[in-house]
């Protein structure tokens, strides 16, 4: 009967106790609840060791006072990881000024189509090489002078219809040419350009048309020893065989004057009837000195004979002076 109420008495005891901690204990469980509910669990993220991310701090008011959004943390990434506003937000930087006198390719702008000149050349050192330097224009230059054996006249250049003493000096230098009179039809002189007057194998003579200005080719006269060239080939000393091989046919010639004198009278529409330039030529011919004075007076200066004719063929005449005139 003691035990019994000894152990009644103990029960009771321990029931008192027990509703007395947990009454004390009451307030700070609630506190716990309210606090586990406040902040999320570590068994909800994935990596169980990670602190939970921070509070994300206020937006800041931009100068018009409207609030910029607020940045959301990401929570996969470290506290470290995570970009903060100031990184995200950023002033953009003044234009840079194109450089005065820099080469600039224009690109086209999608938005407007406008031309967008670039800082900066766009280059390629495998296919893009720089521009070729200009050649400097080139400068004008006199005449050159003619090399020592060019003894050719042609109807064109410096014996052209319009060329000029001063033209001549130009090319054959003023030392090689002289203005003197010389022999002319009749006895007469007339007043002439003579080309190395003092070598008898370069000798030529030209005559102006205005002889006070000493311009406009007259005539262009070689005779003497020269071995000057005229046009389509002839020159001083050739037979009427070699004539009739530069005008491709034979021609015809008036007989001997009282001089001893022949002249090509009619080239009968051969080559040298017409020579390039427009120029035209006249050819006097001697007969050789062996031929008798019989033959030479039987081809009278009043008849004309063809270059083939045996007659004028026997007293063998040469070229003794070509005649190259407009």
């Amino acid at each position: 009967m003691g035990e019994g109420r000894l152990g009644a008495t103990v029960g009771a005891v321990f029931v008192v106790a027990s509703l007395a901690a947990f009454a004390a204990a009451g307030p700070l469980a609630a506190q716990q609840a309210q606090a586990s509910q406040a902040q999320p669990s570590i068994m909800d993220n994935d990596e169980p060791d990670q602190a939970p991310p921070p509070a994300a701090k206020p937006a800041r008011r931009s100068h018009k006072g409207t609030a910029a959004p607020a940045m959301q943390p990401d929570p996969d990434l470290d506290t470290n990881d995570q970009l903060a506003p100031s990184q995200i937000k950023q002033p953009m930087p003044a234009a840079v000024a194109v450089p005065s006198g820099s080469v600039t390719r224009s690109l086209a702008s999608p938005a407007s189509g406008s031309p967008k000149p670039a800082a900066h050349p766009i280059m390629h050192a495998a296919t893009d090489t720089p521009p070729a330097p200009t050649a400097p224009p080139a400068r004008a230059t006199a005449p050159k002078p003619a090399p020592a054996d060019a003894h050719v006249v042609v109807c064109a250049g410096i014996f052209s219809k319009d060329s000029s003493h001063l033209r001549l000096a130009m090319t054959y230098e003023s030392k090689n040419i002289a203005f003197a009179d010389v022999d002319a039809s009749g006895g007469t002189k007339v007043p002439a350009s003579v080309l190395y007057p003092n070598d008898p194998k370069r000798r030529l003579e030209v005559w102006w048309a205005n002889p006070a200005a000493r311009s406009q080719t007259y005539l262009i006269v070689i005779n003497g020893q020269s071995t000057w060239t005229a046009p389509g080939g002839m020159k001083l000393g050739l037979t009427l065989a070699q004539l009739e091989k530069l005008n491709h046919k034979p021609f015809k010639v008036k007989g001997f004057d009282k001089s001893g004198v022949a002249t090509v009278s009619d080239w009968d529409d051969g080559v040298l009837a017409t020579l390039p330039g427009g120029c035209k030529s006249g050819l006097s011919l001697r007969a050789d000195p062996k031929a008798s004075a019989e033959a030479v007076g039987a081809l009278s200066a009043d008849q004309d004979f063809s270059s083939s004719d045996p007659a004028i063929r026997a007293v063998k005449p040469t070229v003794s002076e070509i005649l190259i005139g407009y």
